[in-house]
Protein backbone atom coordinates (compact mmCIF):
# COMPACT_ATOMS: atom_id res chain seq x y z
CA UNK A 1 0.00 0.00 0.00
CA UNK A 2 1.25 3.31 -0.57
CA UNK A 3 2.41 5.24 2.69
CA UNK A 4 0.10 8.10 3.83
CA UNK A 5 1.51 11.56 4.60
CA UNK A 6 5.05 11.15 2.81
CA UNK A 7 3.83 10.48 -0.74
CA UNK A 8 6.84 11.05 -3.36
CA UNK A 9 6.31 12.33 -6.80
CA UNK A 10 9.06 12.66 -10.22
CA UNK A 11 7.89 15.32 -12.16
CA UNK A 12 10.27 15.45 -15.25
CA UNK A 13 9.87 18.75 -17.22
CA UNK A 14 9.04 20.02 -14.19
CA UNK A 15 10.58 23.51 -14.45
CA UNK A 16 7.70 25.07 -16.83
CA UNK A 17 4.33 24.43 -18.31
CA UNK A 18 2.39 21.50 -17.59
CA UNK A 19 5.11 19.93 -15.11
CA UNK A 20 5.02 23.12 -13.11
CA UNK A 21 1.48 23.43 -12.79
CA UNK A 22 1.42 19.98 -11.57
CA UNK A 23 4.19 19.93 -9.27
CA UNK A 24 2.73 22.86 -7.40
CA UNK A 25 -1.24 20.62 -7.60
CA UNK A 26 0.88 17.79 -6.48
CA UNK A 27 2.33 19.84 -3.80
CA UNK A 28 -0.41 21.43 -2.13
CA UNK A 29 -2.54 17.82 -2.52
CA UNK A 30 0.39 16.74 0.39
CA UNK A 31 3.44 15.25 -2.39
CA UNK A 32 6.90 16.05 -1.37
CA UNK A 33 8.24 16.32 -5.22
CA UNK A 34 11.57 15.61 -7.02
CA UNK A 35 12.05 17.38 -10.25
CA UNK A 36 14.06 16.42 -12.88
CA UNK A 37 14.80 19.40 -15.29
CA UNK A 38 17.18 20.44 -18.08
CA UNK A 39 17.27 23.47 -16.21
CA UNK A 40 18.57 22.99 -12.94
CA UNK A 41 17.14 26.08 -11.61
CA UNK A 42 14.09 26.35 -12.80
CA UNK A 43 13.47 23.02 -11.64
CA UNK A 44 15.01 23.74 -7.96
CA UNK A 45 12.53 27.24 -8.29
CA UNK A 46 9.43 25.01 -9.17
CA UNK A 47 9.97 21.94 -6.31
CA UNK A 48 8.45 23.52 -3.68
CA UNK A 49 9.09 23.14 -0.05
CA UNK A 50 10.63 19.90 1.12
CA UNK A 51 11.49 19.18 -2.28
CA UNK A 52 14.18 18.55 -4.72
CA UNK A 53 14.84 20.04 -7.90
CA UNK A 54 17.91 18.50 -10.23
CA UNK A 55 19.04 19.40 -13.55
CA UNK A 56 19.29 16.25 -15.91
CA UNK A 57 18.64 14.99 -19.67
CA UNK A 58 16.14 12.81 -19.53
CA UNK A 59 17.63 11.21 -22.63
CA UNK A 60 20.53 9.96 -21.36
CA UNK A 61 20.83 6.64 -19.01
CA UNK A 62 23.46 7.53 -16.45
CA UNK A 63 22.45 11.79 -14.88
CA UNK A 64 18.43 9.48 -15.21
CA UNK A 65 20.37 7.07 -12.71
CA UNK A 66 21.58 9.50 -10.36
CA UNK A 67 18.85 12.30 -10.32
CA UNK A 68 16.33 9.09 -9.18
CA UNK A 69 18.74 8.10 -6.43
CA UNK A 70 19.22 12.00 -5.06
CA UNK A 71 15.56 12.06 -5.14
CA UNK A 72 15.39 8.65 -3.57
CA UNK A 73 17.84 9.82 -0.95
CA UNK A 74 16.54 13.16 -0.15
CA UNK A 75 12.52 12.36 0.23
CA UNK A 76 12.18 8.90 0.38
CA UNK A 77 10.81 5.66 -2.49
CA UNK A 78 9.15 7.14 -5.46
CA UNK A 79 5.04 6.30 -5.22
CA UNK A 80 4.43 8.26 -8.38
CA UNK A 81 6.09 8.82 -11.36
CA UNK A 82 5.08 12.02 -13.69
CA UNK A 83 6.74 11.57 -17.08
CA UNK A 84 6.34 15.20 -18.55
CA UNK A 85 9.50 16.02 -20.17
CA UNK A 86 8.97 16.35 -23.51
CA UNK A 87 9.51 18.38 -27.16
CA UNK A 88 7.93 19.50 -30.55
CA UNK A 89 10.85 19.62 -31.95
CA UNK A 90 12.03 22.52 -34.14
CA UNK A 91 10.28 24.46 -37.15
CA UNK A 92 12.74 21.62 -38.84
CA UNK A 93 11.05 18.79 -37.88
CA UNK A 94 7.86 18.64 -40.40
CA UNK A 95 6.47 16.18 -42.69
CA UNK A 96 8.66 12.66 -42.81
CA UNK A 97 10.89 13.58 -45.79
CA UNK A 98 11.84 16.72 -44.73
CA UNK A 99 12.62 16.49 -40.78
CA UNK A 100 16.30 15.73 -40.79
CA UNK A 101 17.30 12.32 -38.92
CA UNK A 102 19.17 14.34 -36.45
CA UNK A 103 16.18 16.62 -35.28
CA UNK A 104 14.07 13.19 -35.55
CA UNK A 105 16.45 11.21 -33.55
CA UNK A 106 16.21 14.36 -31.08
CA UNK A 107 12.76 14.16 -30.37
CA UNK A 108 12.01 10.70 -29.82
CA UNK A 109 15.15 10.93 -27.72
CA UNK A 110 13.67 13.45 -25.05
CA UNK A 111 9.49 11.97 -25.88
CA UNK A 112 10.39 8.39 -26.06
CA UNK A 113 13.83 7.51 -24.72
CA UNK A 114 13.44 9.85 -21.67
CA UNK A 115 9.83 7.99 -20.25
CA UNK A 116 11.64 4.80 -21.07
CA UNK A 117 14.69 5.37 -18.55
CA UNK A 118 13.14 7.34 -15.97
CA UNK A 119 10.70 4.88 -15.72
CA UNK A 120 13.13 1.79 -15.85
CA UNK A 121 14.66 3.28 -12.71
CA UNK A 122 12.23 3.90 -10.04
CA UNK A 123 10.62 0.76 -11.32
CA UNK A 124 13.03 -1.53 -8.77
CA UNK A 125 11.97 0.45 -6.12
CA UNK A 126 8.41 0.30 -7.02
CA UNK A 127 9.17 -3.72 -7.59
CA UNK A 128 10.24 -4.30 -4.09
CA UNK A 129 7.14 -2.52 -2.53
CA UNK A 130 4.64 -3.90 -4.76
CA UNK A 131 3.33 -0.60 -5.04
CA UNK A 132 3.22 2.28 -7.57
CA UNK A 133 2.10 4.76 -10.43
CA UNK A 134 3.68 6.01 -13.60
CA UNK A 135 1.80 8.51 -15.70
CA UNK A 136 3.14 9.42 -18.83
CA UNK A 137 2.27 12.93 -20.16
CA UNK A 138 1.00 12.14 -24.00
CA UNK A 139 -0.81 13.79 -26.26
CA UNK A 140 -4.09 13.86 -28.63
CA UNK A 141 -1.30 13.85 -31.43
CA UNK A 142 -0.81 9.93 -30.02
CA UNK A 143 -4.14 9.14 -31.55
CA UNK A 144 -5.23 11.88 -34.38
CA UNK A 145 -1.28 12.62 -35.72
CA UNK A 146 -0.69 16.50 -35.83
CA UNK A 147 -0.35 17.57 -39.42
CA UNK A 148 3.32 18.61 -40.30
CA UNK A 149 4.67 17.16 -37.25
CA UNK A 150 5.50 13.53 -37.88
CA UNK A 151 8.56 13.06 -35.09
CA UNK A 152 6.33 14.53 -32.72
CA UNK A 153 2.89 12.69 -33.25
CA UNK A 154 5.34 9.40 -33.72
CA UNK A 155 6.95 9.81 -29.96
CA UNK A 156 3.84 10.62 -28.85
CA UNK A 157 2.00 7.44 -30.27
CA UNK A 158 4.85 5.45 -28.84
CA UNK A 159 4.94 6.99 -25.29
CA UNK A 160 1.32 6.04 -25.23
CA UNK A 161 1.98 2.42 -26.12
CA UNK A 162 4.89 2.28 -23.57
CA UNK A 163 2.49 3.39 -21.22
CA UNK A 164 0.07 0.44 -21.94
CA UNK A 165 2.84 -1.75 -21.97
CA UNK A 166 4.04 -0.43 -18.36
CA UNK A 167 0.38 -1.68 -17.55
CA UNK A 168 0.38 -5.03 -18.76
CA UNK A 169 3.39 -6.27 -18.01
CA UNK A 170 3.52 -4.49 -14.17
CA UNK A 171 0.22 -4.40 -12.94
CA UNK A 172 0.41 -7.55 -11.24
CA UNK A 173 2.90 -6.39 -9.02
CA UNK A 174 0.84 -3.84 -8.06
CA UNK A 175 2.17 -0.93 -10.15
CA UNK A 176 -0.32 1.03 -12.38
CA UNK A 177 0.30 2.99 -15.19
CA UNK A 178 -1.61 5.26 -17.36
CA UNK A 179 -1.34 8.29 -20.18
CA UNK A 180 -2.84 11.84 -19.80
CA UNK A 181 -3.16 13.20 -23.69
CA UNK A 182 -3.98 16.45 -23.70
CA UNK A 183 -4.81 18.59 -26.71
CA UNK A 184 -3.58 22.18 -27.28
CA UNK A 185 -2.23 23.75 -24.28
CA UNK A 186 -0.74 27.40 -23.36
CA UNK A 187 2.74 26.83 -22.49
CA UNK A 188 6.48 27.93 -23.65
CA UNK A 189 6.64 25.12 -25.80
CA UNK A 190 3.40 26.33 -28.11
CA UNK A 191 3.57 30.21 -27.58
CA UNK A 192 5.31 30.71 -30.98
CA UNK A 193 1.51 29.41 -32.30
CA UNK A 194 -0.83 30.83 -29.50
CA UNK A 195 0.80 34.32 -29.82
CA UNK A 196 0.40 34.63 -33.28
CA UNK A 197 -3.56 35.69 -33.21
CA UNK A 198 -4.54 34.18 -36.93
CA UNK A 199 -2.94 31.06 -35.89
CA UNK A 200 -4.24 30.92 -32.55
CA UNK A 201 -7.84 32.01 -33.97
CA UNK A 202 -7.57 29.05 -36.57
CA UNK A 203 -6.70 26.47 -33.41
CA UNK A 204 -9.57 27.83 -31.29
CA UNK A 205 -11.77 27.25 -33.86
CA UNK A 206 -11.04 23.33 -34.25
CA UNK A 207 -11.75 23.00 -30.54
CA UNK A 208 -15.39 22.90 -29.33
CA UNK A 209 -15.07 25.09 -26.26
CA UNK A 210 -13.33 27.54 -28.43
CA UNK A 211 -10.24 27.91 -26.34
CA UNK A 212 -7.09 26.24 -25.69
CA UNK A 213 -5.80 24.35 -22.38
CA UNK A 214 -3.98 26.01 -19.24
CA UNK A 215 -1.33 24.03 -17.79
CA UNK A 216 -3.99 23.69 -14.64
CA UNK A 217 -6.41 21.77 -16.41
CA UNK A 218 -4.08 18.87 -17.25
CA UNK A 219 -2.30 19.23 -13.71
CA UNK A 220 -5.76 18.73 -12.02
CA UNK A 221 -6.03 15.25 -14.38
CA UNK A 222 -2.53 14.35 -13.38
CA UNK A 223 -2.92 14.67 -9.65
CA UNK A 224 -6.19 13.57 -9.80
CA UNK A 225 -4.34 9.94 -11.11
CA UNK A 226 -1.84 10.22 -8.73
CA UNK A 227 -4.21 10.77 -5.50
CA UNK A 228 -5.16 7.06 -5.80
CA UNK A 229 -8.72 7.70 -6.19
CA UNK A 230 -8.99 5.90 -9.77
CA UNK A 231 -6.96 3.10 -8.20
CA UNK A 232 -8.49 0.45 -10.74
CA UNK A 233 -8.03 3.10 -13.91
CA UNK A 234 -4.58 0.87 -15.32
CA UNK A 235 -3.26 1.36 -18.71
CA UNK A 236 -5.81 4.51 -20.01
CA UNK A 237 -5.13 7.25 -22.03
CA UNK A 238 -7.20 10.02 -20.35
CA UNK A 239 -8.16 12.36 -23.39
CA UNK A 240 -8.30 16.66 -22.32
CA UNK A 241 -8.66 18.21 -25.33
CA UNK A 242 -11.80 20.16 -24.91
CA UNK A 243 -13.51 17.96 -27.22
CA UNK A 244 -10.64 18.34 -30.14
CA UNK A 245 -10.59 14.56 -31.08
CA UNK A 246 -14.71 14.43 -31.50
CA UNK A 247 -14.59 17.01 -34.50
Amino acid sequence: MTRQGSRVAIVTGGGSGIGRATCRHLVAAGFRVGIIDLDAAAARDACGDGGIGIGADVSLAAPVERAVRAVEDALGPVDVLVNNAGIAGSAAATRLHETPVDEWDRVLAVNVRGPYLCTRAVLPSMLRRGDGHVITIASVAAIVPFPDRAAYSTSKGAALQLARSIARDYGADGIRSNAVCPGMVETPMTRWRLDRPDLRAEIEQRIPLHRVAQPDDIAEAVTLLASGRMSYMNGSALVIDGGYTVV
